[in-house]
Formats: C-alpha cells, structure tokens, sequence
C-alpha cells in the first residue's frame, strides 16, 4: 500500500473510534467507613498490578518488561514512604505458594474485576447504570477476605493497579498529522490506574479511586512520586477527617 494511501487509511480508522476526552477521575468511600477506622490497624500490600509499554503507531499497546519491572520497583519503594499517610506500618504480602498463592492471587483479579465494575457502572459515563448514579458506593469482594486477614494479620488490604503505554514516535507523528490534516485529536499514550482498600474482615470495598489519565512517569522516582501521590488522594488518613462519599469524575 503505498505511503499516502496508509496514512489516509488510518485517519479514517481512527476518526471512526475517536472522542472527546473529558475529566476520568473519581473517588468513592464506603458511607460507614471512615478515618478513624484504620487507625492502629495494619495494611497489608496486596502485589500491585504494573503493566507498562510502548503504543505503537496504530495506537496498539506493546509490552515491555524493562520498563515494568523498573515502575513495579519504584512502586513499592514510594509506598513504603508513606507508610504515614496510611496510619501504620504498610506489610508486604508475603512470599506464599500452592493454595495460599492460588489465594491471593485469585483476590488480586477478584479486586480487578469489582473495581472496573464500580468505575464502569458508577464513575465515569458510557455505562454507567442509571441506578448506580447517586447510589451509595457499595461495593465487595464478599467475606471469603478473611484468609487473607489469617494468612497477614492485617486488617485492611490495599490493591493497587497501574497501566501505562507511552506513544511511540511514529505514534506521536500520527498524531501531529492526524490534528494537522483533518483536525482530529488523537491521544499519544494511555495512562491509567486504580487503588482500592478493602476490609478483610467484611470484603467490603471501603475506598478506591480511579483515574483514566493519570500523571507522572512510573518509570523515574519522581515521576512515581507523584503518580502515588495522585493514587492516593482523598484516600482518608488516620487521624484525619473524613472524605466526602462518593465523587463522581463527569455528570
């Protein structure tokens, strides 16, 4: 296919699936949870979800490990520094296998899947169900949570999950010609993430908040630094007044 006739091509595919970006972020509190609840109650770290790449020109997401592996590291010293901020002493999930793994594991993607159900049905617009729009934010992964409460000795459980993909420079050529040509805005990366808290005792999901376009590099420190600072605002603090339920990111 010659040049000229792929980049008309694939402006006109991308015209087809493009839309106007509005505000994706939100945050919403279980209305019987507050502050005063975590205090002296340990956390436990459930191993945070970290996917990181490059976007191809087509605008298809492509691993890479490197990078992975460098925002996974970064992610888990930040936390750690803010230990603080979450009222005590932040306990890593520990280093199990066989059923206890297959456990933990399975409540990693349990926690996934409640979470994107609350953005996609409660936060953000497109699905979201017209009865979930001023409902109480009530969530949970149900009460099987307390083996993760034995197995830890921790209380609460904090989920944490990142998804980067940085536009590749045929990418972000694309999108110069793509503004350029027909004047159509066309997104160069894809920046999103999730943290949740869940009592373990009950499963419910206390806390979590959701952002489709997110800041910071996860691949330097101080672009960590602040993508957990936005992860974990409005997050209530022990000691601290509580947060307002539910926010909702766009009417």
């Amino acid at each position: 296919m010659p040049m000229g006739t792929w980049w008309i091509t694939g402006l006109a595919v991308a015209a087809l699936g493009a839309a106007p970006l509005a505000a994706q972020e939100s945050v919403g509190i279980r209305a019987d949870f507050s502050a005063a609840d975590l205090q002296g109650e340990a956390i436990v770290l459930i191993r945070p979800t970290v996917w990181v790449g490059a976007q191809s020109t087509g605008g298809t997401p492509e691993p890479n490990a490197e990078w992975t592996d460098t925002a996974r590291a970064l992610l888990a010293a930040e936390l750690q520094q803010r230990e603080a901020l979450l009222g005590r002493k932040l306990v890593a999930e520990p280093e199990v296998t066989g059923a206890d793994g297959t456990l933990l594991a399975g409540y990693r993607a349990l926690f996934a899947t409640v979470a994107r159900a609350a953005m996609t049905y409660q936060f953000f617009r497109g699905n979201r169900l017209p009865t979930h729009r001023h409902a109480p934010f009530a969530w949970t992964l149900g009460p099987g949570t307390q083996r993760i409460a034995a197995l830890t000795g921790a209380r609460y459980a904090l989920f944490v999950d990142l998804r980067d993909a940085y536009g590749s420079t045929g990418r972000k050529l694309f999108q110069i010609a793509a503004a350029g040509l027909v004047g159509l805005s066309i997104t160069s990366g894809l920046h999103r993430g999730f943290a949740g808290l869940v009592d373990l005792r009950s499963g419910d999901l206390v806390w979590l908040r959701a952002d489709q376009a997110m800041g910071g590099d996860v691949r330097t420190a101080e672009g960590m630094r602040r993508r957990v600072g936005q992860l974990l605002e409005q997050m209530p603090q022990a000691g601290a007044a509580s947060v307002p339920p539910t926010r909702e990111g766009s009417p």
